[in-house]
């Protein structure tokens, strides 16, 4: 998927000529390995072409590496409480799979994917980290990542297990294993239900296309040694049995190249897509958990203004000297409520735009990802028959003689 504002018209337009449409594109290419040992890593060439006029041309090239990546979305979802922000791809614990083809070309796929969510965003796109993200010098971002506080100095790693304890708090929530101050609602509670089953069915047809591929690569290599052996045992026959032993063998050797590149296929374009809804569904549902967060916040803070307001009746009452210290602290106090009531609106405001917005391309993400795979399926399921009712011929004329 790659979501973008776009504009087919040029910079140079007639009097009668629309004008442009605004649009910013991003691409992330070329990944190169960095460094070495422990200290090696991924970078990539951020290609962003726009003509917004808060951008500082119409193309700018960076250097990205993944820990920036984080960097912008850590800033995202501190700022914009109640948006989705997009996923990250997941980093490998495995050290001889970091530095694979396959694997790098997955990262910058989910990494392209990523910052193209995020610069379609009407609101998203706005942000002072996305143009920073995409048109600051590499010692600017560095400098950025080093002077974060809270939250942004932890690791990814940890970053992942806040979402996750997080998760599984409002799972708690939503299982009743804990009764905290809750929102409740019919709207709300249908959220919460769809989000959570949309998470467990993902997952299972994610875990379903993992096998599937893990299928298709077994059997095309099975394909490949059993060529191999069927080459060799018509290399003994040396007539027209060998012959045909041969061929046989040769379209084995190309039927496993098929299996092989449709494995590639099914992981690229339907495996990894229901892979990052899935991490796209726990980022909702940490987005879920700050709603929670803030509902709580503006109850409790609702309740201590109302036990304020009576004890400073009771000390109107007395004209106690406190009054004046007090009725500070009750001000204070009612613009925190407030502010936090108009916080936990704008999150519910937000959220119920974003499910829609979410569900739409969702619809749209899922019908590409399964049409892709359909579409691979029947052309590898050709490509078979095609293969082996080419040798039919032959091996009846061999078992016929």
């Amino acid at each position: 998927m790659n979501p973008q504002l776009r504009s087919s018209g040029s910079s140079s337009q007639s009097p009668r000529s629309p004008p442009s449409q605004p649009f910013l594109s991003v691409s992330v290419t070329d990944p190169a390995k960095m460094g070495n040992g422990v200290q090696a890593y991924i970078s990539y060439k951020v290609i962003t072409k726009t003509n917004l006029p808060e951008y500082q041309g119409p193309e700018k090239i960076v250097i990205r590496r993944y820990s920036d990546f984080v960097w912008l979305r850590d800033r995202l979802f501190d700022k914009y409480k109640g948006i989705f922000i997009p996923p990250l791809p997941e980093k490998s614990t495995v050290e001889k799979f970091r530095f694979s083809a396959e694997f790098i070309e997955m990262r910058r796929q989910a990494l392209d994917v990523f910052v193209n969510r995020i610069a379609s965003h009407h609101e998203l796109q706005q942000s002072e980290d996305l143009r920073m993200f995409l048109q600051a010098d590499e010692q600017t971002m560095e400098r950025a990542r080093s002077h974060e506080i809270g939250i942004f100095k932890k690791k990814p790693a940890d970053l992942m297990q806040i979402f996750k304890d997080v998760q599984s708090k409002v799972s708690d929530v939503v299982l009743g294993k804990e009764k905290p101050v809750e929102e409740s609602g019919p709207e709300y509670e249908k959220m919460k239900h769809y989000v959570f089953e949309l998470e467990d069915h993902l997952a299972e047809a994610q875990k379903h296309a993992y096998r599937l591929v893990k299928r298709h690569r077994e059997l095309g290599q099975s394909l490949s040694d059993f060529g191999k052996a069927i080459k060799l045992l018509g290399a003994c026959e040396g007539n027209a049995l060998g012959k045909v032993f041969s061929e046989l063998g040769a379209k084995s050797e190309i039927l496993s190249i098929k299996l092989q590149k449709e494995a590639h296929n099914l992981l690229m374009n339907f495996e990894e897509p229901l892979k990052d809804y899935v991490r796209a569904v726990q980022s909702i549902k940490a987005t879920i958990a700050e709603r929670a967060n803030a509902f709580k916040q503006q109850c409790e803070l609702a309740e201590t203004v109302k036990l304020k307001e009576i004890d400073l009746n009771k000390l109107r009452l007395t004209r106690s000297e406190k009054l004046p210290e007090a009725e500070r602290d009750y001000e204070v106090l009612k613009a925190d409520s407030e502010e936090a009531t108009r916080r936990f609106e704008t999150i519910v405001r937000r959220m119920n735009e974003e499910i829609v917005r979410f569900q739409e391309q969702k619809t749209v993400d899922m019908g590409l990802a399964f049409h892709e795979f359909a579409k691979g399926q029947a052309r590898l399921a050709n490509g078979v028959a095609d293969a082996w009712r080419s040798v039919l011929p032959k091996l009846e004329t061999c078992s016929s003689s």
